[in-house]
């Protein structure tokens, strides 16, 4: 492989890395700020959306349904 496309794979690869993982507010932070609202029973799904954001689903006590968006970087609420 020529060096030139090397180093370029290898900064494709770091980037993509640090997509995956944002800085900021850590996702165990952010779930457990989730969970201190008395009306939430659990968490049923956290993903990673690709616009910067994790998308994170939870049921209430009274079994409703909810969504919530969440800036990695600052753990508030997207809008």
């Amino acid at each position: 492989m020529r060096p030139i496309l090397a180093s370029a794979l290898l900064i494709l690869a770091s980037t993509a890395a640090h997509a995956a993982a944002p800085e900021g507010a850590k996702l165990s932070e952010i779930i457990a700020k989730i969970e201190q609202n008395p009306d939430v029973e659990y968490i049923d799904e956290v993903d990673w959306n690709d616009r910067g954001y994790y998308e994170i689903e939870y049921v209430m006590k009274n079994g409703a349904e909810a969504e919530i968006k969440i800036d990695p970087k600052t753990g508030e609420a997207v809008r």
